[in-house]
């Protein structure tokens, strides 16, 4: 095992508030932290650098998207080695119908005219509020451990904050063994809305196109393609800092915002000029200009071999005229293909054209827990009713939809 690092700077000695709870148990003890900058540099690099999502992602996020989340952070020790991981969890009031189809939604804000917090409970959910959830640790047999040692605290400690329920948010099926702790002992794991992967062994986009895409989506996109060039040139612009045009992006980005079906964290303009300052190496801004106008944006990370296409950002006035969709997807994958990325990464939603582009699901799976004894037999029943997959149909048709 590697050897791990030991706990500086959580003691009032550098001038540096302590810790505000520690948690005991069997494996070791954790310290809960309530700012990412009373860890120290190197703990945090530890644990996180080799994720396309660094430590520094977890700081920016801290900073520039508060809403209704409140921030902690788990340091944990054994009593032989020391401190082996962090693992970011945060707060939230919930609502747990959120990933029901639209006219529960309608439903649901019926009832709430009257009753405002109506099934929005008290949840601490570990992981994080923008991308995927990842352990916290540098080496496999750490992470294994970490799985032990937040199963033994984590519940603990969301009573002790009035949590009713404790959910594991969107982690990759890669984690599975590491978490069977969760799933074997109380948790219900269950489906949350998956991501994409397409493999780019391809020449350019056409060559993609050529050797992957059916007859009919190669002649539809072609189309599409043609009648956006005959309106006149789009070009795409590649940064890492979009301060200078927050202002013009930024609503594109709410636009697509407000047609989503699934909503959870809400961006700022705070943390997309940020993200790009804090990671430069990592962050690319794709910009697509017409007429000296921006019509879409997309923000992507990129790092070892791989492109996490994140959010994008659209004019409604010209995006379904000119299949906007259709063209940052192309010059997204011509871009990474000339870049020498070997595979391409999206989120969740718009499953139906990620089908046709031949892209394959990335399971994310949720760990759920009602903190009462009582009541949490019941909810692991009822919550395999609540998981979102179970509400859109493209998912399924997908060649690997099994393994979610």
């Amino acid at each position: 095992m590697q050897s791990s690092i030991t706990l500086p700077k959580l003691g009032s000695q550098n001038g540096l508030m302590p810790s505000e709870r520690v948690l005991k148990g069997r494996l070791g003890k954790s310290y809960v932290v309530t700012k990412a900058d009373l860890i120290d540099s190197t703990l945090w690099e530890s644990c996180f650098s080799h994720l396309c999502f660094d430590h520094r992602h977890f700081h920016t996020i801290e900073k520039t998207i508060p809403q209704d989340f409140d921030y902690r952070y788990l340091v944990l020790e054994d009593e032989e080695t020391g401190v082996r991981a962090i693992q970011p969890v945060f707060l939230i009031r919930q609502d747990i119908m959120a990933g029901l189809p639209r006219p529960f939604h309608t439903l649901m804000r019926t009832i709430r005219r009257i009753f405002p917090n109506f099934l929005k409970l008290k949840t601490l959910m570990v992981g994080t509020t923008v991308g995927e959830g990842h352990l916290g640790a540098a080496s496999d047999p750490d992470r294994a451990w970490l799985g032990e040692a937040l199963h033994e605290t984590v519940a603990d400690y969301a009573r002790e904050c009035n949590a009713s329920i404790v959910v594991l948010k969107d982690f990759h099926s890669k984690y599975r063994e590491h978490l069977a702790p969760f799933s074997n002992n109380g948790y219900s794991r269950v489906p949350s809305m998956p991501g994409v992967k397409l493999d780019l062994n391809f020449d350019s986009f056409e060559d993609y196109m050529a050797q992957s895409l059916s007859k009919a989506t190669r002649k539809g996109l072609r189309r599409k393609f043609k009648k956006a060039a005959a309106a006149g040139p789009i070009e795409v612009q590649v940064l890492t800092d979009i301060s200078p045009l927050i202002d013009e992006v930024f609503p594109l980005y709410i636009a697509v915002f407000e047609r989503a079906e699934f909503r959870f964290e809400k961006l700022t303009k705070e943390y997309l000029c940020e993200v790009g300052k804090q990671m430069p190496d990592r962050v690319r801004f794709f910009v697509w200009w017409r007429s000296g106008k921006i019509i879409a944006f997309s923000l992507c990370f990129v790092h070892d071999n791989l492109l996490y296409d994140g959010v994008i950002g659209l004019d409604y006035s010209v995006a379904l005229d000119l299949h906007l969709y259709f063209i940052t997807w192309r010059d997204t994958i011509q871009w990474a293909i000339e870049n020498k990325v070997k595979c391409y990464y999206s989120g969740p939603l718009n499953y139906d054209s990620k089908r046709h582009f031949r892209c394959d699901l990335v399971p994310l799976d949720l760990y759920v827990f009602h903190t009462s004894p009582w009541i949490n037999p019941i909810f692991r029943r009822a919550v395999k009713w609540l998981e979102p997959t179970r509400h859109d149909p493209n998912i399924r048709l997908f060649d690997n939809a099994h393994e979610l």
